[in-house]
Order: structure tokens, then sequence, then C-alpha cells
């Protein structure tokens, strides 16, 4: 895999200006996010500027209020728009949806939407919002198709061709920045569930990701500035923050969800149910027709940090809505030692075998989510769960070398 590299515009140097620190102790460490700091320079770094804010029900303070509800407020700001995501600024859409234009009750502030929206198109929503920076605050969940990444990226890009000033507000990872794991995205595979060829759990946060994304991606540098955090260490797991969860979207309800849905949302490519309409959506897992069988086949493979339940369920929206299908609950035990991607292949590899009704959807949505043809044609060709890993070990390995020069954390 080749990534070209260049070098940043000066001012996405300007994470420098906030640095990150930690206390030695985890217990005696308190993570606050880059809007807490931001904040607590009397938003210094938005003196004097027009600003809009992407931001959906994630960007929250330790005590719940919202971000956008907090700077409209505040004299020290002059907050004049905001632009919602897939799922809409105060997350009333499902999967595939947003909330529209409208004028937000509480703030009265004018609601823009971006979702599905990039480019010059976009662009020109942020001129006619009549800002001259863009703010950006979104609880990501760590894996490359969770769509705010590139809600990022494609708000990164068209406030370059507005000639916007572009900050973004650091969170945490919530399942650690240790490492990345899985399929690198090839680009003819590009989608608004990967545009850019990142692992498939890049093990970064949204300032680590931007400066990626600016320096390696984007037709040419935005004027990026980032406001990280001080607490956050990259082995922390989102509870170790002490912040509150808020669903990040309709079914990532808590941060087990979050946990496991770099591997088990590849279900969302198969015909099998990935959760969607249960009160444990990328937990439970199954399909009509299947029974113990598979629960057994993938605990006989052994993974480490995990247990696979026999289960029951039907969901009430989604595949398979108000039918009972069989499948399995995965029982997360070790989550240090648990690998999402590796089990997210071992399930689909055993689903094929023990399930003569398994099938791909016809639109080859697994491709879109693996970022190639390789997970897919491996496993129809009977390939085990080690050759079917072995397959991106390379690219994942030049990714890892490119992400080594934007962590912005130890």
């Amino acid at each position: 895999m080749h990534l070209p590299r260049r070098t940043l515009l000066a001012a996405a140097t300007a994470a420098a200006a906030l640095p990150a620190t930690a206390t030695p102790a985890a217990a005696a460490r308190r993570t606050r996010t880059g809007f807490e700091r931001l904040r607590a320079t009397g938003y210094a770094q938005l003196d004097g500027r027009r600003t809009g804010i992407v931001t959906n029900p994630t960007g929250v303070t330790r005590d719940v209020r919202h971000v956008v509800d907090v700077m409209h407020a505040d004299d020290r700001v002059d907050l004049v728009a905001v632009f919602g995501p897939e799922h809409g600024f105060r997350g009333t859409a499902q999967a595939g949806g947003s909330e529209g234009r409208y004028d937000d009750p509480a703030t009265g502030l004018p609601v823009y939407d971006t979702y599905l929206r990039t480019g010059q198109r976009l662009a020109d929503v942020f001129t006619a919002s009549g800002v001259d920076t863009v703010v950006f605050d979104v609880q990501d969940v760590g894996a490359r198709f969770y769509t705010y990444i590139w809600t990022l990226y494609d708000c990164m890009e068209a406030a370059r061709l507005a000639g916007k000033r572009f900050v973004v507000l650091d969170r945490p990872n919530p399942v650690t920045g240790r490492a990345a794991l899985g399929t690198v995205l090839h680009r003819e595979f590009a989608t608004f569930v990967g545009r850019e060829p990142i692992a498939q759990a890049h093990g970064m946060t949204v300032a680590e990701l931007a400066r990626l994304f600016n320096g390696e991606f984007l037709a040419a540098p935005v004027e990026l500035e980032t406001v990280l955090m001080s607490g956050w260490r990259r082995t922390d797991w989102y509870d170790a923050s002490g912040l509150p969860w808020v669903p990040a979207s309709p079914n990532m309800p808590t941060p087990d969800t979050a946990l496991v849905y770099a591997g088990t949302c590849l279900l969302e490519g198969t015909n099998l149910s990935e959760g969607r309409g249960t009160t444990r959506p990328f937990e439970l897992l199954g399909a009509e027709g299947i029974d113990g069988r598979w629960a057994a086949a993938v605990n006989g493979l052994g993974l480490t940090g995990v247990h696979f339940r026999e289960a029951y369920f039907a969901p009430t929206f989604s595949k398979f809505q108000g039918r009972t299908v069989g499948g399995v609950q995965i029982h997360v035990h070790d989550r240090d030692a648990f690998d999402p991607v590796r089990t997210g292949i071992a399930l689909l590899v055993t689903a094929k075998r023990v399930w003569s009704g398994f099938a791909w959807r016809a639109d080859q949505w697994i491709d879109r989510l693996t970022g190639s043809t390789w997970v897919r044609t491996a496993i129809d060709k009977g390939a085990d769960v080690d050759e079917v890993v072995a397959g991106w070990q390379e690219e994942l390995a030049a990714f890892r070398r490119v992400r080594r020069e934007y962590l912005l954390y130890r």
C-alpha cells in the first residue's frame, strides 16, 4: 500500500498549543475533553470568530449538558450555526437518515444537514451559514466504517474548499488507542463507510485522524487546529475516562457495543442479523435456521478473551423483524486479550460452515465494509480464520507505519 506524504500546514501543528498531559496513577487521572480544555481558555481559539459546530448528542460536558447549549449561553463565543451528521444533531434519525434543515428549538440556532453532502455541495452549506470557523466535536467508536469519522473528513475537505478554518475538539477512542487492527481499505471500494485506506480498527482519536487526513489524504491541507485531551492514555478504556457515555448512534448504546463493533459489524454484509432491533445490537447475532452448532463451532476455535452463548431473539426492526432467530450472544470476558476483527472473521467462517442458508448480501456490501474482495473470496474458497487474517498483514503493517507519525498521546 502506498500512502503519499506531505508536510502539514503550520496551523496543523497548533495541536502542540494545548499539549496532552497525564498524571502517573490512572486512579488519579481525570480525562478532560478537548471541549473542556477549550472552555478553560475562555474559548481563546474562537475569539472573534463566527463559529459553526459539527456535533450530535455525544457532544456533552461531564455533567451531560450539550456543548451547543453551553456555548450558546456564553457571550465569549459567537456561535451562529450547527451542522448535523447522520442520525442528526439531536439524534432522532435511525441509520441512513438525518434530521434535515431546521431551527433548534432550544437555542434558535439554524441547524444544517451534512449527511450525504460532500465536496462543493457541502462547502456551499458552510458558505451559506456565514461561519468562518467550523468546529468538530463528535464521539467516535474506533472503527473505519463508523460514518462520523468520514463526516470529519468530508467537512475538512469542504472547509478547505470554502476557505474556512477547522478546529477539532478531541475525545477518547473508547476501545483504546493501543493498535490498529484488521483490513485496510482499497480506494476502489471507497464509500461513506470508508473513504480512505485506514485500518478497520484504526486505534486513533478524532484529532489524530484529522491530522492523518490532512497530511495524507485531502487534496490540499485545510487550516487545521486540534484541541487535545488531558489525562488520557492510549491504553485507557472508556470507563477509565470518568466521562458519561451517550449513545453515539441509536445502535451504539454502550461502550460494550463499541468493543465488539469493529468485528461484528461485518455481519451487516451477510443475510444474518447483526442485532439491530434488539437491546444488544452487534452482540446478538443470528438468523432463522441457526441453532446451537454455531456457538459450539466458534467456541471451538479458542478465541482469546471471548465466549459465545447460544441465543434466540426476535428483532423489533431491521432483518427478521418480529421473527424468532437463533444464533449467538458474544460475551467478552477479557477485553485486553480480545481481538474484535479476528472475532468477526471467525463468526463469518463458522456461520458459513454450520448454516446452509448463509449468504453474502447481493450488493457485495461485505467488500465495502472490509475494503476489498479478499475476505469474501477467501471465505468462499474455504479459508480458515488464520488464512483470512494473514491476507491483510502486509497492508496493515504499512498503515501502522504511517499512523505512528500522527499519534498525539502516549
